[in-house]
């Protein structure tokens, strides 16, 4: 190139960065409205030029340098954007970024640099830039909301739950600190509030502050915090530097925070009462403004915290019930034994480590029910249970197992003189007299005591040995304690060793017969399905209570077979049913855990229909929490292939304490059973009818079938209608009933 045209390009470059300069200084009114920056690149000299409106979305000068441009860019973004400036600047066309800025008093923004192509563009590149914040929040609004629902869904833990979501506010809104301020553990509404979770940006020194928080406790009545609380309203903060009730403004400045957001979290639990969990805290280390995007959030985030706590809370009244006796407040026999096998669990070879088990029954406690009414028999159950909760150990578990029956269950590491000192002492318990009105009631204990592993290695074993122990008491004049021995329990292990040998032969006798209760529509009298029951008729008459044989049956392989003459027969009686003109009725069959752990279940029961020429979604195989959890690994899978095949599965005992709402939401099910336990209050105790609205509500949301089981009055049924539970099931809707019953029943509706 010669000089001439060197000096002509120059002079040319020179010309288009002027005009560029120009076209900068100009105010342009339709620029400002649309809040549209425009930039220029000059690609020779490396110089920036910037309307009035870009220069205020990087709050930098008009005539900046590529350094100066980068200095408001977030750190993380700041070699991305580096990259996009070389690639101007070595020519490239059509260059488009989106990247973070921070400024004070606004907060992070979001812009957008765009180039536009110009005939001038070799030397001079020009483009455009825009904020794109309110695009962008809308865009995180919605993913923050639906990240924070899955937090919130997908967690058993209320600890966990609040630390994810500290996190995801800070890391997607731009925060450098959030914690969450709760009274402490047990303490009521005049109690201190703290500090209970934090989380940080790693990129700030926060320790001061951090501790300072930890050492805060303040009352209602002090401090930021407490004022949020006490009054249930938001409060901004754009510089804390002037807050001394924030009560760590040191700290605060020495750490580089300036700006604050306060909220609280409140929400109207199911009885009514207005319940305030907390206090939410967010700080910034910029001078933030009252439109940052944690505001339009806050009431969001604070109602979702609000559900998972009603939520949570309420899974721990249902857990509380199903663990729990009613009368007493002992554990029930469901969860004493669940304890019993978490011991055997905990301690295994080859530490065995021994603990005793203390089956207790009173004596003489029918007498007192027949003289005095089942009121005064209340009386002496209750005493006698605070009476064993004032004399058990530390660390030692009471359960009452059903009727007049109780049991402990010691540490581990109790040896014999401990457990026979406990014994003793229950005696004595058992013997001080019971007042009910101005009666002094008298009554005593016979105890049965086993020991792990010498008596036994599991629950069943070491309840045995001890309910065996226990019958020698009594028939060695009862008020005693006595240890197992083997020689003593013939007589008892004879009798059932004989119902076992007739359980076997039960099917090869035909002595097993089912029959069927209606499951109702709630608002009037049609049968919408039925349960089949299966039943035991000996010999000589004798009808065994499922109660009875079912248990036998769970210990050996007889369940199985028990399982599968069920199903034939129901797909029998739904082939008779169809013959006789009754079609549609679905048929409710209970599963057991070696059934559904069977992968040859699918294809067994597929034949067994199709050879009845029944349809698979006429049967709903109803399975129980404890059975689905227990062997979630391999029955989920079945589950998943039995609905595939068209068969319905149902959750029997719902809220027995054995499932999460995450693993829940991962089960095929289409209906669920309310157990009887939760209705027995209903309509008058407000606690069962809390959990029973939970568990419709939760119906309702997951599109499943609710029945509820054990309707015995009007009461009950009158609530179920009222809160919308569609289906019942029990002796007020109808008893159990022989299939020739049921077809007089149904045809008698379908003539109606």
């Amino acid at each position: 190139m010669t000089t001439q045209n060197i000096k002509m390009t120059f002079h040319s470059a020179h010309t288009e960065w002027h005009a560029a300069l120009d076209a900068a200084g100009r105010f342009d009114t339709g620029d400002h409205v649309a809040g549209l920056g425009r930039w220029w690149l000059d690609r020779s000299g490396r110089r920036v030029a910037l309307s009035a409106v870009a220069a205020g979305l990087l709050g930098i000068e008009a005539h900046p340098s590529l350094a100066a441009c980068l200095e408001r860019v977030e750190p993380e973004d700041r070699a991305a954007v580096r990259v996009v400036f070389d690639r101007i600047m070595a020519g490239d066309d059509g260059v488009d970024c989106e990247f973070r800025v921070r400024l004070d008093g606004h907060g992070l923004r979001w812009l957008r640099l765009q180039q536009i192509d110009t005939p001038d563009a070799d030397t001079v590149a020009c483009g455009i830039l825009l904020d794109i914040t309110p695009a962008r929040n809308a865009a995180a609004r919605e993913r923050f909301n639906f990240t924070l629902t899955q937090y919130l869904v997908g967690t058993d833990s209320i600890d966990d739950a609040i630390v994810k979501i500290l996190r995801l506010v800070c890391e997607e809104l731009g925060w450098e600190w959030g914690a969450f301020w709760a009274f402490e553990e047990n303490a009521d509404e005049d109690g201190l509030l703290h500090c209970r979770y934090s989380w940080q940006a790693p990129r700030q020194a926060l320790a001061p502050f951090r501790q300072a928080s930890a050492r805060i406790h303040v009352t209602t009545a002090e401090g930021l915090v407490g004022a949020v609380w006490a009054a249930g309203e938001a409060r901004w903060l754009e510089d804390v530097s002037g807050t001394p009730e924030l009560l760590r403004t040191d700290e605060a400045r020495a750490c580089g925070l300036q700006s604050a957001y306060f909220f609280p979290v409140t929400f109207v639990a199911s009885d009514g009462r207005l319940v305030r969990p907390g206090v939410l805290e967010f700080f910034s280390a910029q001078l933030r403004q009252p439109d940052a995007q944690l505001p339009g959030l806050a009431k969001s985030i604070s109602a979702m915290i609000a559900q998972a706590f009603e939520r949570m809370t309420q899974q721990e009244r249902i857990r509380v019930r199903a663990q729990t006796d009613e009368m007493t407040g002992l554990a029930n026999r469901a969860h004493f034994y669940d304890q019993i096998d978490r011991l055997c669990r905990d301690v295994p070879p080859p530490s065995r480590q021994s603990f005793g088990v203390l089956f207790v029954d009173l004596d003489q406690f029918k007498p007192i029910n027949d003289a005095f009414g089942h009121e005064a028999g209340n009386v002496v159950l209750t005493e006698f249970a605070r009476r064993l909760r004032a004399l058990a150990p530390i660390g030692w578990s009471i359960g009452r197992l059903g009727g007049d029956e109780f049991a402990l269950l010691s540490t581990p590491g109790a040896g014999p003189d401990e457990l026979e000192a406990v014994a003793e002492a229950v005696l004595d318990a058992a013997r001080r007299p019971f007042v009910y009105r101005e009666h002094r009631l008298s009554v005593s204990a016979s105890i049965g005591i086993s020991t792990y592993p010498e008596h036994g290695g599991c629950t069943r074993e070491l309840l045995h040995a001890a309910d065996a122990a226990m019958y020698t008491s009594k028939r060695n004049g009862r008020n005693l304690a006595s240890r197992f021995s083997a020689d003593g329990e013939a007589d008892e292990a004879g009798h059932r060793m004989a119902l076992l040998t007739d359980l076997h032969y039960a099917i090869r006798r035909d002595e097993f017969f089912l029959e069927y209760q209606p499951i109702c529509v709630s608002t009037g009298t049609e049968i919408e399905a039925v349960e089949a029951l299966i039943r035991w008729r000996r010999p000589g008459g004798e009808i065994v209570s499922p109660g009875v044989f079912i248990p036998m049956a769970e210990q050996s392989r007889l369940i199985v077979d028990i399982g599968r003459w069920v199903m034939r027969q129901v797909c029998r009686d739904l082939a008779r049913m169809r013959a006789a003109g009754i079609d549609g009725v679905r048929v409710h069959v209970n599963m057991a855990a070696p059934e559904l752990i069977d992968a040859g279940l699918p294809d067994r029961l597929v034949a067994l229909t199709a050879a009845a020429g029944v349809n698979p979604r006429l049967i709903c195989l109803e399975l129980t929490e404890g059975v689905v959890m227990k062997h979630a690994d391999r029955s989920i899978a079945i589950m998943h292939e039995l609905r595939r095949r068209g068969f319905g599965i149902g959750l029997d005992d719902f809220g027995m304490g054995y499932s999460s709402l995450s693993m829940l939401k991962n089960l095929p099910i289409d209906s669920l059973k309310i157990d009887r336990l939760f209705m027995s209050g209903v309509p008058f105790d407000r606690d069962d009818c809390a959990i029973v609205r939970s568990i419709l509500d939760l119906g309702r949301h997951m599109k499943l079938k609710v029945i509820a089981e054990g309707i015995e009055t009007d009461a009950q049924l009158g609530y179920l209608r009222q809160f919308g539970c569609p289906l019942v099931q029990g002796w007020l809707p109808g008893r159990p009933m022989p299939l020739g019953r049921l077809f007089d029943r149904l045809t008698q509706l379908q003539a109606a």
